[in-house]
């Protein structure tokens, strides 16, 4: 007998065992998917990780229903890759099948409801609804629940079909309906057997209906001028008032014919190609190491300043990889990132060029995968969702802006992080990897300082282009010499008019959103806090609303206290609106655009403002961490960052090293072409390390000083770091669980390397109080000792039913 480990896409540990039935023993192959029962009668798409002959022991495993690809659709290489993911982030193949698949390839069954065969039903029996529903079963073989909702009330649904059950009138079916359909376009042709006929004969026998009459010449004439292009129908109803009657009176009079063509959903680049422009001299210097390092097995880390010029270099890369007949993977930490290097590559590849984010539809990310999986596309731009593409023969995998926290976002699970996946992925293919970096994190330059990736340094900016020239502004002397008009300095306001004269446009950096971080009673200190969530809600002047940042709760702003009743409220802290509004009061025939989250939320809103930018629309830019990424302009000549210590006193080991790297990317927008580029950082205290060691511009000499940090203080890169989060309703049962989870992880583990449990800093969010335990691990040897004591700590704690509603994520390397 041939059993098969099946992977559900259901958040459970391993995979299961399911007996192949004999009639698809040729046909089975690891990597394809497969129908199978689970549970009672519900059925789910699995896929094949492991094909063999030893029978399970406790149980009698089910059958396979049936094989839904010809061909695996899944490479081994993906399998061996998702089982790392699973054993290094200790997280389910489950949720990374969920995570990784596009829903429309992930069949579930829908229950299905249907007359039972050659049944005589009473209607003197049944009640009223009963017979609503047996009528529909006689007028429609199959219904399902969602469509009963339609005619019978909710509350009345399961006891009708029990009732139903019980006297043996209906039975449950499952139905399997594959959700992915490919585009269909209609277009109309006049076939030629209707051209050779007399035209004045056909124009006579439509003389009583003028419009199809109108119709029928509009297609003939489209027809004549362009016999070899097709007629869309939507062009032709675009260009005159006709109705769908008028179309089926012309094709059942035989004169006209309606057919469909398959289309993508996502439209290739079909201009003109262009060559890739030379290198110079100091990246030729880059590219010649980076080869060396791929000759010797080696992956790289390319630290290059802002505007060095990395780009050029994974281009030349990417067009050696093609060339050899491989496919390469070009990873952005976000989706707004993509539309400059798409521009640049699509001019080169064309339709072998593809991308794949989370913006997508599923049915465009089924296209994108399907030619993945056929090998169609050479070059693949991607966030972290494309490393589980389909690739056959991966060649090169490119991760830009390597220290972006968007390639390990808490909030989606399974919780991963991109960067180091993509290493993984590219071992797997036997593929090389290329970090990418102006500010590389902490843990990847170590990396290359032990030796592990090959470090080149891109020192100068393209064409010698000068580095932007840093100045801090003690913001407390300003305040005392009044010289300060709302939050910036008269200094800053001198320079951002100055630049306005010059036609140059100007950043402003202020990575907080919304208008006010609080609305606070001046009478009894009130503040409103979100129903769902432990944290005060944000008030938001342009939408008139308080929102919460971590539930999304909205909530219009209260015109009085609604504690005692005073309406003396007032608003404090700045965010990025108030900024935005008091930028527009000092500069008021300046042309001022906001870019932050909120704003960007409409379709091609990135798009829109990248073009207002381009063509000089814009004179000052305000926005969050946003703006630091991806903007390639020219006039761009001064960025102002007016409150820089709210970068540095958020509670996170990294912040330091997070204010460095944002206040770098942003200045790297700053005089990309005349090298005339000025940072202006206003700060109450100008004299802190990092401000110091950024205006120094010495980028080994800052991450020393972070290393050192860490080493004192005991952080990644010197340990490893797992976070395990407990969250439930209540309180108290949380608390007791995080108790219990602590004391057993100290019956396993050392004292020194368990600290917590404690609340979270933000204690509820979305009704859920959350506490957590943090350990710090030794690296090495030891580390994967004590991570199989971390799994058997959780076994234990997962044997006490009490817990079972307490969920538990755990964050590894977060």
């Amino acid at each position: 007998m041939t059993f098969a480990q099946i992977i559900l896409p259901l958040n459970l540990k391993g995979t299961f065992t399911y007996k192949v039935p004999d009639v698809y023993l040729d046909e089975i192959e690891v990597g394809m998917r497969v129908l199978v029962p689970f549970r009672g009668k519900k059925i789910y798409t699995g896929i094949v990780t492991e094909i063999h002959q030893n029978a399970p022991e406790i149980f009698i495993p089910k059958e396979i229903i049936s094989i839904l690809d010809e061909f695996p659709i899944l490479p081994n290489e993906q399998i061996r890759f998702w089982n790392w993911l699973s054993e290094y982030y200790l997280c389910n193949l489950g949720e990374i099948y969920r995570f990784a698949f596009p829903s429309s390839l992930k069949l579930e069954s829908e229950t299905y409801l249907k007359l039972k065969p050659n049944v005589t039903v009473d209607f003197e029996l049944l009640e009223v609804n009963e017979m609503y529903l047996i009528q529909a079963l006689e007028v429609r073989q199959l219904i399902n629940l969602t469509e009963i909702e339609a005619f019978i009330p909710k509350k009345d649904i399961v006891k009708t079909i029990n009732s139903l059950i019980d006297l043996k009138y209906i039975e449950v079916d499952e139905k399997i309906a594959e959700k992915y359909k490919a585009k269909e376009v209609a277009y109309l042709k006049i076939e030629d057997s209707v051209l050779k006929r007399n035209l004045p004969e056909i124009l006579v026998e439509l003389k009583r209906s003028p419009k199809q009459q109108e119709l029928f010449l509009s297609i003939l004439e489209k027809q004549t001028e362009h016999p070899e292009k097709p007629i869309r129908k939507s062009e032709i109803f675009a260009e005159g008032n006709y109705a769908s009657t008028q179309l089926k009176s012309l094709s059942e009079k035989g004169l006209v014919q309606e057919y469909y063509l398959q289309k993508d959903r996502l439209e290739a680049y079909s201009g003109e190609m262009e060559e890739l422009e030379k290198l110079t001299d100091s990246q030729l210097v880059a590219k010649s190491e980076i080869d060396a390092a791929f000759a010797t097995g080696k992956n790289v880390l390319l630290h290059g300043v802002t505007s060095s010029g990395k780009t050029h270099i994974y281009l030349e890369k990417i067009q050696e990889t093609v060339s050899e007949g491989k496919s390469v993977l070009f990873l952005l930490p976000e989706i707004s990132l993509t539309k400059q290097i798409v521009q640049r590559l699509e001019k080169k590849y064309g339709k072998q060029l593809g991308f794949y984010h989370q913006k997508l539809t599923d049915f465009e990310r089924v296209e994108v995968w399907r030619k993945v999986k056929n090998n169609e596309l050479k070059v693949v731009i991607g966030t972290r969702n494309a490393l589980f593409l389909p690739f056959q023969s991966l060649g090169l995998v490119i991760v830009d802006e390597e220290h972006d926290s968007m390639y390990r976002p808490r909030e989606v699970s399974p919780y991963f992080n991109a960067k180091d996946s993509a290493l993984v992925l590219a071992k797997t293919y036997g593929a090389m990897a290329i970090l990418g970096s102006a500010t590389p994190s902490v843990e990847t330059y170590y990396l290359a300082k032990k030796g592990k990736l090959q470090y080149v340094y891109l020192g100068e900016r393209f064409g010698n282009v000068k580095l932007p020239e840093y100045q801090l502004i003690d913001f407390k002397e300003a305040q005392d010499l009044k010289r300060v008009t709302g939050n910036f300095t008269t200094e800053v306001t001198e320079e951002i008019q100055n630049e306005l004269h010059q036609k140059k446009q100007i950043m402003i950096l202020h990575n907080r959103r919304g208008y006010a971080n609080v609305v606070e009673c001046e009478s009894c200190g009130y503040v409103h806090y979100c129903s769902n969530c432990d944290v005060v809600m944000t008030y938001h002047k342009f939408s008139d609303e308080m929102k919460c940042h971590y539930c999304g709760q909205k909530a219009t702003k209260p015109k009085f206290c609604p504690k005692c009743h005073s309406e003396n409220l007032n608003v404090r802290g700045v965010g990025v609106e108030q900024i935005f509004e008091e930028i527009s009061r000092i500069f008021p025939e300046a042309e001022i655009d906001r870019m932050d989250v909120d704003s960007m939320r409409k379709k091609f809103a990135y798009e829109k403002l990248y073009e207002k930018i381009e063509n000089g629309e814009t004179d000052i830019i305000v926005g969050t961490q946003m703006i630091s990424k991806g903007l390639d302009f020219d006039d761009i000549e001064l960025v102002v960052i007016p409150k820089a210590d709210a970068l540095l006193y958020v509670q996170d080991f990294r912040a330091e090293e997070k204010a460095y790297q944002l206040i770098t990317q942003v200045s790297g927008r700053a005089g990309r072409i005349s090298g005339k580029g000025k940072v202006m950082i206003q700060t109450y205290n100008p004299h802190h390390t990092v401000f110091q060691l950024i205006k120094e511009n010495y980028s080994l000499k800052i991450y020393d000083h972070f290393l050192e940090e860490r080493r004192k203080f005991l952080y990644p890169p010197f340990v490893k770091l797992i976070l395990i989060e407990l969250k439930h309703r209540r309180e108290e049962k949380t608390n007791r669980a995080s108790q219990f989870m602590g004391s057993i992880l100290r019956k396993y583990l050392p004292e020194e390397c368990i600290l917590g449990p404690e609340k979270s800093p933000i204690s509820k969010i979305n009704l859920l109080y959350q506490y957590q335990i943090l350990l710090k691990l030794p690296k090495g040897k030891k580390y994967s000792e004590y991570k199989n004591l971390v799994l058997k700590s959780f076994e234990e704690f997962d044997e006490l039913p009490a817990y079972r509603s307490i969920k538990r994520i755990v964050f590894v390397d977060f």
